[in-house]
């Protein structure tokens, strides 16, 4: 039986400056790629067995996987579409202060009922976890002796880790996950259990970098 490491992307400059990215396609800043070197060393202290890489398709993500996965030879990132970010609608590539004085009430929604919210032109929360579950859930029956790294977002982490969890989404923020963080799940008899959630140890080497969970 592998372990599954579930990562969060590196850092954006969307993320620095708090503009919802969503399902927009932009690449890691420089600090960002200090992250996925960080993950890359720390992987590779773990000598994965047999390991397997997947990503989200867009490019903080692919750029994260192909970086933590550079220390082994002939290793290849492979692309799973269902593990793209959550649309965020008219919310994209908006900045947060902006989307506080537009949609007063649906912001504040966000922040106390996530699970209620339906982003003007784009996803709900079930909706986005149906599929990253299905996509999920198929790739740990595929390669359950091999040690998964499955490189993501912010919102897709959350709402796996709510449904692994047996959580609803009202435990939402409750779940930490900040920029290239690591998560590490087994899977046993059908059940996932959760042995680290959040870790940031391996950025410590970087200082005092911005790490938000947003």
């Amino acid at each position: 039986m592998g372990l599954i490491y579930l990562i969060r992307h590196g850092q954006t400059m969307w993320n620095k400056e708090e503009v919802f990215r969503g399902q927009s396609d932009i690449p890691l800043n420089d600090f960002g790629r200090q992250q996925a070197s960080a993950i890359a060393k720390e992987l590779q202290e773990k000598k994965l067995q047999n390991p397997v890489f997947f990503s989200s398709p867009l490019k903080r993500a692919r750029e994260t996987a192909e970086i933590a996965s550079s220390f082994l030879p002939g290793i290849s990132v492979i692309d799973i579409e269902a593990l793209i970010d959550i649309h965020f609608g008219e919310w994209q590539g908006q900045a947060k202060e902006k989307i506080e004085k537009l949609y007063p009430e649906l912001y504040r929604m966000w922040l106390e009922s996530p699970a209620e919210v339906v982003f003007p032109g784009g996803e709900d929360l079930k909706k986005v976890a149906d599929r990253a579950e299905k996509a999920f859930i198929a790739i740990a029956r595929e390669h359950m002796e091999n040690d998964v790294i499955i490189v993501t977002h912010r919102v897709i982490n959350k709402v796996l880790l709510c449904r692994l969890l047996g959580a609803g989404f009202d435990s939402f923020w409750k779940i930490r996950q900040d920029t290239a963080c690591i998560n590490i799940l087994t899977w046993e008899h059908f059940l996932f259990n959760m042995l680290v959630i959040n870790d940031t140890c391996h950025l410590r080497p970087l200082g005092k970098g911005d790490l938000r969970d947003f």
